[in-house]
């Protein structure tokens, strides 16, 4: 053995038991008591939580939007991904027009090689279908462990978007190659009509970004992208879901039998559009952007009844001085949030306080997006499995700081925001990577997660 973790209480998406975990070369060999100790490294873990490692299945790293650069790159936001517990890192590289999928993600690959501190995986964007070029690429995309896809409803203007055709010829692409449409779903028309309109009148602070696209601006997309997936019977994964509306569409078209998976993400639980209102709103302007009170219990409802499936960060931070170009003017902030590092510590302190159960943390963080995105290695503490492992105190006391995080932006929506319970090691394959406090893990350590398709 190379590592044994004792007396821990093991959490799964169904149990909650106490064992010791044996690791051997990375891979969990053993679960039971009174394993050999020769050799191996010992960790103590009485009176604490081993949970699997959670796997974000929704961060932008190094990504061009807005005129400049999301803040972290692949070697600060790994890093800050080990440092709150999550163990496998999903980023969305963006195919332009004149792109292929493979090139694109063989040199985001090249770079992780180099620089990630977790486990990586990748969707990929499309923006452009490069005159039926990228409908063939997709079959060797998945292949290749590529196995799902996304899609804009939003962001015409920034050349991002498909329009419902090429939305819908990548829903039955996808069907047939085993892969997945992940789907960011807000109505771009009625967005810039808004935007016009507040322009005129001259209402330009960061309330007028949630103005612009309210509830039911993000309600209609994603009832138009249920209605394409349901009656062409096929999967989709709706991203960031912050609304009610489209969360009951989304939860009825489940009850019915369709293959529609739903992700919301942190800040949507801890936040309403009441930030908007703040001295400092612009630090949360995000797409979506945070809704009402009514959206929000939504959220949590559905996140005990089991109506959202996973959740994850969209992590895209920017740093305060490009936050600072919209001051005056909404329409000029980069849009997006810090996440990855809050993502589980978030969840579990949901758990801690009995929000939720740490079963449905697990099952929210870890296995949900094990399966779904095909990761077989990852998601749960099995036999045979990654030794991706998080222990949790659950009585530390953790309060989020700009200078306690491991990324690279100076700012943080989360500041000030206290966590009872709080992970005090993270390991990724059998490797310690985070322990109280510090990262210890080493750039380029992460290895990419080539994964299952649906077939």
């Amino acid at each position: 053995m190379d590592l044994i973790i004792k007396n821990g209480t093991i959490i799964s998406p169904t149990e909650t038991y106490q064992a010791d975990i044996a690791v051997k070369d990375g891979v969990i060999v053993a679960i039971g008591k009174d394993f050999t100790e020769e050799g191996a490294t010992v960790i103590e873990a009485s009176g604490k939580l081993v949970l699997p490692g959670a796997i974000d299945v929704h961060t932008h790293l190094a990504m061009p939007f807005g005129g400049t650069v999301s803040a972290d790159g692949y070697l600060s936001g790994t890093r800050a991904a080990a440092c709150g517990g999550v163990t496998t890192v999903f980023d969305y590289p963006v195919q332009r027009k004149g792109k292929t999928i493979l090139g694109l993600i063989d040199e985001k690959k090249a770079i992780c090689e180099q620089e990630a501190c977790v486990d990586y995986a990748f969707h990929c964007c499309i923006t452009d279908l490069n005159d039926g070029e990228i409908l063939e690429e997709m079959e060797k995309a998945v292949a290749e462990g590529i196995t799902s896809f996304k899609c804009f409803m939003v962001y015409k203007k920034e050349g991002m978007m498909v329009d419902d055709g090429t939305f819908s010829k990548l829903l039955m692409r996808a069907k047939e190659i085993g892969a997945m449409i992940n789907v960011h779903a807000e109505n771009p028309d009625l967005i810039d009509l808004n935007i016009a309109k507040f322009k005129e009148e001259g209402k330009l602070s960061p309330w007028y970004h949630y103005m612009s696209r309210p509830e039911f601006v993000e309600a209609e997309a994603d009832k138009r992208a249920i209605h394409w997936a349901k009656n062409l019977e096929a999967s989709l994964y709706i991203v960031h879901m912050a609304d009610k509306e489209g969360l009951e569409a989304a939860i009825e078209a489940k009850k019915d039998g369709h293959d529609i998976y739903v992700e919301t993400c942190p800040q949507y639980l801890e936040f309403t559009n009441e930030v908007y209102k703040r001295e400092d709103g612009r630090n949360f302007v995000c797409s979506p952007p945070m809704k009402g009170k009514e959206s929000q219990d939504a959220l949590w409802k559905a996140l005990r009844t089991g109506g959202i499936d996973t959740v994850a960060t969209d992590h895209c931070p920017f740093q305060s001085y490009e936050k600072d170009w919209g001051k005056e003017d909404f329409t000029k902030i980069p849009n997006g949030c810090a996440g990855v590092e809050n993502l589980y510590p978030y969840i579990l302190a949901a758990a801690n306080s009995g929000k939720i159960s740490f079963n449905k943390a697990v099952e929210l963080c870890a296995s949900n997006p094990a399966k779904i995105f095909g990761c077989s290695q990852k998601g749960s503490i099995t036999v045979g499995k990654d030794a991706d492992l998080v222990i949790y105190d659950k009585d530390k006391d953790f309060t989020v700081s700009v200078n306690t995080m491991h990324s690279d932006y100076d700012h943080t929506i989360w500041e000030g925001k206290e966590f009872h319970g709080y992970p005090v090691m993270t390991f990724s394959r059998g490797q310690l990577v985070f322990e109280e406090g510090e990262f210890v893990g080493k750039p380029g350590w992460g290895k990419f997660v080539k994964r299952a398709s649906k077939k």
